[in-house]
């Protein structure tokens, strides 16, 4: 139960964490107000390949908050068995042959007590169906059953339903949303001319959470590059895991189509003298054909759509999440995994605000230890 069910919360920005965010803080009690500039789920969220995992390698709290997200997306699941955006599938996931490390992740997997199985090529059917044999290397493949997928701005409709049930005020369609500092400490937002209170403010703004920090004195590196993510049209494949290959990645979505996105179609997006975006046919076409090649029977794609913009990654590549140190009032969520990590991190950050204690999940993860490396690297 809230400590103080009057509490005046506003979270910036209408991408699933600041949504997950916001939904926590209702239930808590709290009077919140969701702002953002466009349409809910119009950024990051929408363009998100949105695996649930915590494959591979990476720090061990970071690996463990990461569990815990996926933990609250299995009870989620639970309760919305039939949701058909919201599935547990299982991932599969294979290195190039030439640069093949998938026996040392294997094993690094195993050791940390993740579920995961290493597959021959010809073993990969009995797992998971869709998959073309031949484009999997002899070093074969890690299928992880636990693993799973969301449609970000699916979850994101259902969160802003109970939202508005609660009580939930949600502005969209806004102006910029600059915090309001008086005395040191964030007192609410202004929104063109419009000021709005509050006793705290949640920066959820994807790839500006840097920017908006740093109008408040605090330094967030940021490795945000430019994310493609291609939607196809539907197709009858046999696919239902997560793929993940050193060409292509690759998802079932609602409605029989399928999302895809690669690290080499991202580094061909070019940036226009205006700030839009270029992409070019060739590199969403390859995307298609590299896509179709590890699928069984390498279906025809044909394109619906895409979308480009930035993909909101902090400096090291773990989450930036909690109190911003030295502007009280003020809370940042920044993070790559958000699909992941949002229900757990709009209940932490929730539980954070309404109490005013910081939560011992997110110590880890503060905004203040790039400043602590700076002064080490000294």
């Amino acid at each position: 139960m809230s400590t103080n069910s009057k509490q005046r919360v506003i979270v910036v920005g209408g991408g699933v964490l600041g949504v997950s965010s916001a939904l926590c803080l209702a239930r808590q009690g709290a009077d919140v107000t969701l702002v953002t500039e466009g349409a809910p789920a119009a950024g990051a969220s929408g363009r998100s390949l949105s695996w649930l995992n915590s494959a591979r390698r990476r720090s061990p709290h970071y690996h463990h908050l990461r569990m815990l997200g996926i933990d609250r997306y299995r009870t989620l699941h639970a309760q919305l068995p039939d949701a058909a955006w919201l599935r547990f599938d299982g991932g599969l996931t294979w290195d190039p042959a030439e640069r093949n490390d998938i026996a040392a992740v294997f094993a690094h997997e195993k050791a940390q007590g993740y579920d995961a199985r290493l597959l021959a090529p010809d073993e990969v059917a009995r797992f998971t169906p869709g998959i073309n044999a031949s484009a999997i290397p002899e070093q074969g493949a890690i299928f992880n059953p636990g693993e799973g997928w969301v449609d970000l701005p699916s979850l994101v409709a259902h969160q802003l339903a109970e939202f508005a049930r609660l009580g939930g005020v949600l502005k969209a369609g806004t102006e910029r949303a600059n915090v309001e500092v008086k005395g040191g400490r964030a007192v609410g937002v202004r929104v063109g001319g419009e000021t709005l209170g509050a006793d705290a403010v949640l920066l959820a703004t994807g790839s500006n959470v840097p920017a908006c920090a740093a109008e408040l004195g605090v330094q967030i590196p940021d490795s945000t590059p430019i994310s493609l993510l291609v939607r196809t049209r539907p197709v009858d494949v046999p696919l239902r895991a997560v793929v993940n290959s050193p060409r292509a990645s690759v998802r079932p979505a609602p409605g029989g189509v399928l999302v895809v996105d690669s690290w080499w179609s991202e580094e061909e997006v070019s940036v226009n003298a205006d700030g839009s975006y270029a992409v070019r046919p060739e590199t969403v076409n390859g995307l298609l054909r590299e896509t179709s090649a590890i699928l069984e029977g390498t279906p025809a794609l044909e394109l619906d759509g895409y979308g480009v913009g930035p993909k909101p990654i902090p400096g090291d590549g773990e989450p930036v999440l909690g109190a911003l140190e030295g502007v009280p009032g003020c809370y940042v969520a920044f993070s790559h995994s958000g699909a992941t990590l949002a229900l757990i991190a709009g209940e932490l950050l929730a539980d954070e605000i309404v109490s005013g204690t910081p939560h011992p999940q997110l110590a880890s993860f503060r905004a203040g230890r790039f400043r602590q490396d700076s002064r080490t690297s000294h």
